[in-house]
């Protein structure tokens, strides 16, 4: 049934007039019927007879009724709690079968609360509060999550050793399940490592003081080392002491990657950094498995990049708009030199600027508060009485304007090598989330054990949040991750009484929380929910 506005002229005029008119089907034809008609609309509204009716109609409407007592008596909420994250992460945790997985992960411990549901809250934590498991789980009292309405702290410590405990088990599980469940593929492996500090001084067989790319080398830290697929997936995960080199832990997640996970050949991509001879003969001459691979060069440190593969002459082919290549062979060896013409009209105003500062400062205070600027001294030749600048250096300098060099065994194009070098930001992103938006940090387990977990509870909501970012970029969805979770965050639960019933409200959707929740494939809960009668 519905309101229908009906117009009639009459002797006074054009009037309105407010029917109730039902609709109904007969032999396939749409029929109405007017049950009765209310009167003229002016003078119902003017006498306040409608309002009248509506609030007495109200009456047998329960979420009417719900809306009506807030409008009007203003009914105090018992409880508020964010509601958006928990719906759309969890539809995801489902998606990817962590419930069933660690469930069976668990099925010989006897644990005395729901583990997978602390487990979710761990991640769900490092997604919308990072913090300690403290604050965790008090944390955990502001969210609508069903089945962590009963989760103390000890929970939290107790869930993140177990996930210690069984970390290669759960990784080498998700592996096999993503092969299938998504489709996802493995011909191309991107790795790149990242430090995490912890807030403790006292080192272990673990946390170890070594590189740190956060500036903190007064604190121990553990080194963690990701592995992405060419789609930006996160697919195996390795921790280290603190003070394992690049090179070190590269060698030892290949041995993973074949040990675990039973690959054949794949192609790796890593970034300068651990490019070593070492590091070439893991991936080229290991009898069972050789890996093809795309490395990063160290230009100003690798001798026959910078004498002999920069020195050589060449054309360059442009590939894109900003890349051009060029391939150069020294030996059996194969190098592919990647040129930006952007970056080197950049690189190049840059020196031109140091230099006439430098000449400048030489000029003016002389060649001792030169030297020890960083800045300045690749710049500068030093004699026994004088300094000056170094022509020599300023060439050399300029032939890097630009300029990336690649080594490679495969047998790619040389554009193809270019490209599959530059798609490294994938993983460069996923430690960008895993650092900035995610925040693994902070540390402050006592335990190494209750740490690794720390780290395992941080790449399960890694995933999630891949898993979300990649349904919103095929819906092209363009929505900045911070925007998200703050929409998202806005979607609470809040539980009223009203007549002795139990009410839960969803207060209303804002800004990008729609595009989550449709990516998620989760469908919005009612706005009000009768949950029974108060007990």
């Amino acid at each position: 049934m519905f309101v229908r506005n009906k117009r009639s002229v009459g002797r006074g005029g054009e009037y309105e007039y407010l029917q109730i008119v039902r609709s109904y089907r007969e032999g396939g034809k749409v029929r109405q019927q007017i049950i009765g008609t209310l009167g003229r609309r002016d003078q119902l509204v003017a006498s306040g007879e409608l309002d009248g009716l509506l609030k007495s109609l109200a009456k047998f409407s329960e979420k009417l009724r719900v809306v009506e007592a807030v409008r009007e008596s203003g009914l105090v909420a018992r409880t508020a709690r964010q509601w958006g994250p928990a719906l759309v992460f969890g539809r995801l945790w489902e998606r990817q079968g962590l419930p069933d997985l660690l469930r069976s992960l668990a099925r010989d411990r006897k644990f005395e609360f729901d583990l997978e549901r602390a487990a979710f809250a761990l991640a769900l934590q490092r997604l919308c509060a990072p913090g300690s498991d403290l604050a965790g789980s008090q944390w955990l009292k502001t969210v609508e999550a069903p089945g962590c309405e009963d989760l103390v702290l000890q929970h939290f410590y107790r869930t993140t050793a177990f996930l210690a405990r069984v970390r290669q088990d759960l990784e080498s599980r998700l592996f096999h399940r993503d092969l299938n469940l998504f489709n996802q593929t493995l011909e191309v492996v991107f790795l790149d490592t990242t430090s995490l500090y912890c807030y403790r001084d006292t080192e272990t067989e673990w946390r170890k003081r070594g590189y740190s790319r956060d500036h903190r080398p007064d604190l121990p830290q553990f080194v963690l080392c990701v592995a992405v697929n060419a789609t930006g997936w996160p697919i195996a995960w390795e921790i280290f002491p603190g003070n394992t080199a690049d090179q070190k832990a590269l060698v030892q997640v290949v041995e993973l990657l074949r040990q675990r996970f039973r690959i054949r050949r794949v192609t790796v991509v890593a970034d300068r950094g651990m490019i070593s001879r070492d590091t070439i003969t893991l991936l080229t001459e290991h009898e069972q498995a050789p890996f093809d691979y795309v490395l990063g060069c160290r230009m100003r440190r690798q001798k026959e990049v910078s004498a002999a593969v920069l020195a050589r002459a060449g054309r360059y082919h442009q590939v894109a708009d900003n890349l051009e290549v060029k391939e150069v062979r020294v030996g059996e060896r194969r190098y592919v030199v990647c040129r930006n013409p952007q970056e080197a009209a950049r690189d190049a105003a840059v020196r031109e600027a140091i230099l006439e500062k430098l000449r400048e400062k030489l000029a003016k205070q002389g060649a001792k508060a030169m030297v020890g600027n960083k800045g300045f001294a690749r710049f500068l030749k030093v004699a026994k009485h004088s300094v000056s600048i170094d022509a020599e250096a300023v060439k050399r300098d300029a032939r890097l304007d630009g300029k990336f060099v690649l080594t490679t065994n495969t047998e790619l194009s040389t554009a193809e090598v270019a490209q599959t070098y530059k798609s490294l930001w994938r993983v460069e992103r996923t430690f960008r989330e895993q650092k900035s938006t995610l925040e693994v940090r902070p540390l402050y387990h006592h335990r190494d054990d209750t740490c690794l977990g720390h780290l395992v509870a941080s790449f399960l909501a890694l995933r999630l949040e891949v898993d979300l970012q990649q349904r919103l970029e095929e819906r092209e969805s363009k929505v900045s991750w911070p925007d998200l979770m703050r929409d998202l965050g806005q979607v609470q639960s809040v539980l009223v009484e009203l007549d002795g019933q139990r009410y839960q409200l969803r207060t209303d959707m804002v800004g990008a929380a729609y595009q989550a929740f449709a990516a998620a494939g989760v469908r919005p809960p009612s706005p009000v929910t009768h949950l029974g009668p108060v007990s």
